[in-house]
């Protein structure tokens, strides 16, 4: 029988270098909502995510059959927790290709970053942490910079900010699972199977909204780009440091995408933030920080 605790995998060289391995996450998680965009005008958007799953599905397929293997056992054995985090990664996913659609990807990675304050609240109900006074500060502050960019004259409530949102409480949702769980499986097997019924809830939601198309042979290289940085690289990385680091620490670093997303976006599509989107993002960036430096002081606190 094989041990598994002695398998060097190509994903451990990466885990050697931590501050290698945070600047490469923090380049390509930049990257999500600008390749949202970039795909709008060619797919639908539910059709787009389930084609850029496929595509890192069937990538992270041919590593493991040549360099690892796969063990189907394990999606039969945890099946139901799979399909959980297929559906929930599905659906926020579908919601973030249908955002940028209303809003420019700067300030939907912006609004993104409440994720970590769905996160705390998780916390607070499942796990019956308490918060400290930093922390509620934080959130206060970021929940105000939500709303300064949501609400806008004459569009009270803007229909990409609200989905933005909520789709982050579902992917903080689908991190709490990980994070409980998944220790469990190995990194590559597990990416593997959530990757696989990812695709298939996306396929599922395309074919209900009558949305599955067949790419253009121009869209399918944009696809192969899209599904390849953005998912099989980006969210290695993703996992790869959830499980290495502190996941309060792992928030600290991702706070910094929303501004080099924005940066894409002045680049690419010209789009430069207006005064009150400007404000508001910062009041959500200063907020997550603040609240991610206080979980992570507390718990160096009852740590010692």
């Amino acid at each position: 029988m094989r041990n598994d605790s002695l398998v060097i995998s190509p994903y451990s060289r990466l885990t050697d270098n931590s501050p290698l391995l945070l600047f490469f996450l923090l380049a390509v998680d930049s990257l999500h909502f600008v390749f949202a965009r970039l795909l709008l005008p060619h797919l639908p958007p539910t059709t787009s995510a389930m084609y850029v799953l496929a595509v890192a599905t069937a990538e992270v397929t041919l590593f493991l059959l040549i360099w690892d293997e796969i063990r189907f056992d394990l999606l039969r054995r945890y099946i139901w927790y799979f399909l959980a985090i297929g559906f929930l990664v599905a659906a926020s996913t579908a919601l973030n290709y249908t955002a940028v659609a209303y809003i420019d990807p700067g300030i939907a990675s912006l609004l993104a970053k409440t994720t970590v304050l769905f996160s705390l609240g998780f916390g607070v109900v499942w796990l019956g942490d308490r918060l400290t006074l930093w922390q509620s500060v934080g959130a206060l502050v970021a929940i105000i910079g939500v709303f300064v960019i949501s609400f806008q004259p004459g569009d009270y409530l803007r229909v990409g900010s609200l989905l933005v949102v909520g789709s982050t409480l579902i992917y903080a949702l689908h991190a709490v699972l990980v994070k409980r769980q998944s220790e469990k499986i190995r990194l590559a097997e597990f990416f593997l199977f959530r990757l696989l019924c990812t695709t298939a809830f996306l396929a599922i939601f395309a074919a209900g909204r009558q949305e599955l198309l067949w790419p253009s042979a121009q869209t399918w290289l944009i696809l192969l780009l899209v599904g390849t940085v953005d998912i099989t690289i980006s969210r290695g990385l993703y996992y790869i440091a959830l499980r290495r680091l502190n996941l309060s620490v792992h928030a600290i670093i991702l706070t910094l995408s929303p501004v080099m997303t924005v940066l894409w976006t002045v680049l690419l599509f010209g789009i430069v933030p207006t005064l009150q989107q400007s404000l508001g993002g910062l009041a959500v960036i200063l907020g997550v920080l603040i609240v991610s430096v206080g979980k992570l002081r507390h718990t160096r606190s009852n740590q010692n």
